[in-house]
């Protein structure tokens, strides 16, 4: 993360302070042109607005500091192609910022194995003594196998869902589906493995 040259040096402190009266196409222009003072001015300006809206997507803190980390490299990198006529600087970062951190939900799941934590998440139950645990972990395998077997956009709905607690609305905004689609991708999801598991006898609590 840059640092303002005022943090480094306080006779830096005056310099500090007028760049941080500029306006924000100033400190664009800055970062694009690689300057220290301006560039840490722009950092310390956006840096909670862009930290909000990748929480807000996330909801995991430390993957959210590094969605403001890449935020800040594609607007140093993008700085020159900004268009004051499609809206403000700050709206500008934390399109970046909201685009990178969908982004990143779309590939955790992808990527993101269904453990038997997410069974629980996904049932709503856990096991405490170790003969529960054991039928936990088979129903984990079975509930596996049932997510395998889903189309890959509802196996996708219904992991952003059970395990990412995102709504069906959310859903809908990170795949870029109508509302009704997400519904109906949850639900359909849920029904296939609620299926699966009792045609193996183990049916998911409620």
């Amino acid at each position: 993360m840059l640092r303002s040259a005022a943090s480094r040096n306080p006779a830096a402190a005056p310099a500090a302070e007028a760049a941080g009266r500029l306006p924000d196409e100033a400190l664009l222009a800055g970062l694009a042109a690689r300057d220290p003072e301006l560039a840490a001015a722009f950092v310390h300006r956006f840096q909670r607005g862009i930290l909000g809206a990748a929480t807000a997507v996330l909801r995991n803190p430390r993957t959210a500091e590094d969605v403001v980390q890449q935020t800040y490299e594609h607007a140093l990198r993008n700085a020159r192609a900004y268009d004051p006529d499609r809206g403000s600087v700050r709206r500008w970062v934390t399109a970046i910022a909201h685009n990178l951190a969908v982004d990143a939900v779309r590939t955790r799941c992808r990527t993101v194995p269904v453990d038997p934590d997410v069974v629980a998440a996904l049932d709503g139950g856990a096991a405490e003594s170790s003969e529960d645990q054991a039928l936990a972990r088979e129903s984990a395998r079975r509930c596996r196998a049932a997510l395998a077997a889903l189309p890959c956009e509802q196996r996708r709905a219904l992991v952003m869902a059970g395990l990412y607690l995102m709504t069906a609305r959310e859903v809908s905004e990170r795949e870029h589906i109508p509302l009704g689609t997400a519904k109906t991708r949850i639900r359909l999801a849920k029904g296939r493995v609620r299926e699966a598991l009792a045609a193996q006898g183990a049916a998911p609590g409620r």
